[in-house]
């Protein structure tokens, strides 16, 4: 009854985009994953674009057992950039997630709130700390404010985070037929995956971007795909006849869908960090007749 209470509270009190809103409206409350103190805040931004701390540190020891904050079913156990980390998934659109961890369980395996996911590992904070997240994917809220005694904070007026204009008809230049204008940080060809260390094709371009930043379709053409992988994060697909087609993927999320007509220059999303990424740019992706080629050579 207590936390059903704490919730109907923090519902009335978060202004935060609605998804926030509505994990508060379920009755979702979170267990702290350790009981140190918070040695530093969730930064609460300007926009889901901006720079800054979207977690809580939690003060610990190597080798503390960490806990899943609520039940849920392990999305994500295993190493990212080289940092241990564990994701869990609570059913209601929203993950929690936990580094540096040694995990202790699996993809897929079912946990209470308060079961063990694994161990605090050092190197987070100049001894040992827990960095605890709470997201769905694109948006990052502060796990504190879903706690069973939340932490209270005061905010500066108009500092909590904004949802940003939607993109309908917008349009954009497309920068020398490129979808967003930025150095080439990764180009097309075999090279070791930032992510899982694989050696692999890398079948398309990255194009360093800020986060936010949009993307623009190089030519006219019709969305085929407009959906969420895995690995790509949010991709768009996109027909440009003649046997050409183009992704723009780990997009923050989707705002065009499939089987809609798209102009040269229009805005078709903005730039992200989704799926497999190591931080924010667009991966550029083309297809001639089916077949992977370099989207740099298109322009030749």
């Amino acid at each position: 009854m207590r936390r059903l209470f704490i919730s109907v509270l923090l519902a009335l009190a978060l202004t935060a985009p609605g998804a926030g809103a509505a994990v508060a409206d379920a009755g979702f409350v979170l267990d702290r994953p350790l009981t140190g103190a918070v040695t530093r805040g969730f930064d609460t931004l300007a926009s889901r674009y901006a720079a800054g701390h979207r977690g809580v540190d939690l003060a610990g020891r190597a080798g503390a057992t960490v806990a899943s904050a609520a039940a849920g079913r392990v999305y994500f156990a295993g190493s990212v950039a080289g940092v241990g980390t564990v994701s869990v998934d609570h059913g209601n659109g929203w993950r929690t997630t936990y580094q540096p961890v040694r995990a202790t369980v699996a993809k897929g395996d079912v946990v209470g709130a308060g079961d063990p996911i694994g161990t605090l590992l050092a190197g987070h904070c100049a001894t040992a700390c827990l960095h605890w997240g709470l997201t769905d994917g694109v948006d990052h809220l502060d796990p504190l404010q879903y706690a069973a005694t939340p932490t209270i904070r005061l905010l500066p007026h108009g500092a909590m985070p904004q949802t940003p204009p939607p993109l309908a008809a917008a349009r954009v230049a497309a920068v020398g037929g490129r979808p967003v204008a930025g150095r080439i940080t990764s180009g097309f060809g075999t090279r070791r995956h930032p992510v899982t260390g694989v050696v692999k094709l890398h079948d398309g371009v990255d194009l360093a971007a800020a986060c936010g930043t949009p993307v623009a379709a190089p030519a006219d053409g019709v969305v085929v795909d407009a959906s969420f992988h895995a690995a790509y994060g949010f991709r768009v697909r996109i027909d440009h006849g003649a046997g050409l087609q183009m992704a723009y993927t780990h997009l923050p999320g989707l705002e065009v869908r499939e089987g809609q007509r798209v102009a040269a220059g229009e805005r078709i999303g903005r730039v992200g960090s989704t799926g497999l990424s190591t931080g924010c740019h667009l991966h550029w992706m083309a297809w001639r007749d089916g077949d992977l080629i370099d989207p740099l050579t298109l322009g030749r």
